[in-house]
């Protein structure tokens, strides 16, 4: 498994209202996304900027989506350039389903 982390910087501080909102305006383009397992996402640096935390069954599954479109996309809706960060994720604890998973 393999989670990505992302983040846009804004040109405005976001609320966490404003960013709730505009996070739902995205979130159903995640449903059901070939290899994608889990999206959060989060507000950074007290709203200065905004992303998300993917945990991905691979980095060619991450890399499938984050193609030039979708960071014209980002670069549009958010007004900054994504920025991506890898990381090999070998066992994840979720508590929700009371799983330990590795793939």
């Amino acid at each position: 498994m393999i989670t990505s982390i992302t983040k846009f910087k804004l040109s405005k501080p976001a609320t966490q209202e404003e960013a709730k909102e505009i996070f739902l305006s995205t979130a159903p383009k995640y449903k059901d996304l070939p290899g994608l397992i889990r999206k959060c996402y989060v507000i950074f640096d007290e709203g200065n900027a905004v992303g998300g935390i993917y945990l991905w069954e691979s980095r060619k599954d991450a890399e499938a989506v984050y193609t030039e479109d979708w960071k014209q996309f980002v670069k549009e809706k958010y007004g900054s350039e994504p920025e991506i960060t890898y990381l090999d994720t070998p066992v994840v604890v979720d508590n929700v389903s009371k799983e330990i998973i590795s793939i």
